[in-house]
């Protein structure tokens, strides 16, 4: 099968082509607060990181009916965001929170999370997260109903266990991230892993 992605009748199935097939994707929890202070939380599988000098990240918060959503309004104002990763045990909460909800309720509050300060931004990480990475936006690219946001990473919070303190290496048995399958509701455990190191 193939399919032509730039114009005609195959355009409006891009998503369900591309998101089905590109996996597994990371899942980004953004956390963002709005100008009165209220904690918006908002998961994106269409993420990843982009390198590490310096340390970045990417995600793509579409519009929802040509209108930006409240994580990438927040960020447009307040350029501060942390991306919280997702692992098995706080699957149930992060779907929750992918509520179609008005930009008056909180998610955190909606999925009963629970939050706490982050080091160099406003808004908080959230707590039940194993991973939650603090960040400023270094640009956003807009391009028809999509917008990229790159991230810069300035702290990481690593639940304690989840790395060797010495080698800074993750242990798998510990830190059980989900990733984004098939649409509409596919996802991926991370138990069953391999090695392959590479050729000399």
């Amino acid at each position: 099968m193939e399919f032509d992605l730039t114009g005609g009748e195959f355009l409006a199935r891009a998503y369900k082509l591309l998101a089905g097939l590109v996996t597994p994707r990371p899942i980004a929890w953004v956390t963002t607060q709005n100008e009165v202070g209220q904690v918006n939380a908002a998961p994106f599988s269409f993420f990843n990181l982009l390198g590490t000098e310096p340390p970045m990240l990417g995600f793509a918060p579409c519009d929802r009916a040509g209108i930006p959503k409240d994580t990438a309004r927040n960020i447009r104002r307040s350029r501060e965001f942390v991306v919280n990763l997702v692992d098995e045990d706080c699957a149930g909460a992060m779907n929750l929170t992918s509520s179609e909800v008005g930009p008056e309720v909180s998610e955190v509050e909606l999925a009963g999370l629970h939050t706490a300060p982050s080091r160099t931004v406003k808004p908080p990480r959230i707590v039940e997260a194993p991973v939650a990475l603090e960040c400023t936006e270094w640009a956003t690219l807009e391009m028809g109903g999509n917008r990229l946001i790159v991230g810069l990473i300035h702290h990481v919070f690593v639940r304690d266990g989840i790395l060797d303190p010495q080698t800074l290496l993750v242990n798998p048995k510990v830190f059980a991230p989900i990733g984004r399958m098939e649409v509409p509701s596919g996802y991926c455990r991370t138990h069953d892993r391999f090695e392959m190191p590479r050729p000399r």
